[in-house]
């Protein structure tokens, strides 16, 4: 009789997991006025509606900031949190100065822009005026909250780290965005060509 070993379905090594895809699409945040919370986010700051549900007293709103692969909805009974509880929430632009002029033109009520001293993003006094030294990415951020108490912080990435680009998912939020895009790469291709020496084509 044969005394070798046969490892059950419980011990044999499983075979690799196909990795699914987990894209954040939607965040909740909690809001006490829903038509207020409405109006600030569609009228306001200009997001887009994307829906807007009201049946048996319930009340859905969703909106997407420019450019943004993830939306926001708000409604009632959509979170037990306390309204005005939801703090940094990110949006990553491209400019800082640029885009608190454009809030401020909306009439929010926005911060300066700063950048903090260190890791601390609790302490008042580790905000420091003004962009971060020479306009380090990642560092250089502005402020503000909806009427709620929410807050909202902008984050100025003009490079990003390695391995914090999709290659298959690049999307422009503007035509300017595009444009910009497209002379990088005419450039760099004018480059390449001057490199194998063929030059620029005419």
């Amino acid at each position: 009789m044969s005394t070798t070993a046969v490892p059950s379905s419980a011990t044999a090594t499983p075979a690799k997991a196909k990795r699914v895809d987990l894209k954040l699409e939607v965040v909740g945040i909690p809001v006490a006025d829903v038509e207020r919370a409405k109006a600030f986010y569609e009228k306001k700051l200009g997001w887009r509606l994307d829906a807007d549900f009201k049946q048996d007293g319930e009340h859905v709103v969703q909106v997407t900031p420019p450019g943004s692969p993830c939306s926001v909805h708000f409604g009632t009974n959509i979170t037990s949190a306390a309204p005005g509880s939801a703090q940094q929430l990110w949006l990553i632009v491209s400019d800082i100065q640029e885009a608190r002029a454009e809030l401020v033109a909306r009439g929010v009520d926005v911060s300066e822009v700063f950048h903090f001293a260190g890791w601390n993003r609790l302490d008042p006094k580790g905000r420091l005026s003004g962009p971060a030294p020479g306009r380090a990415t990642y560092a250089s951020f502005a402020s503000f909250n909806d009427p709620d108490g929410n807050g909202w912080l902008l984050q100025e990435i003009t490079t990003r780290l390695p391995g914090r680009v999709d290659p298959g998912a690049i999307s422009f939020a503007t035509a300017a965005d595009l444009v910009a895009a497209f002379t990088r790469a005419e450039t760099a291709h004018g480059a390449y060509e001057t490199r194998i020496g063929k030059g620029r084509h005419a």
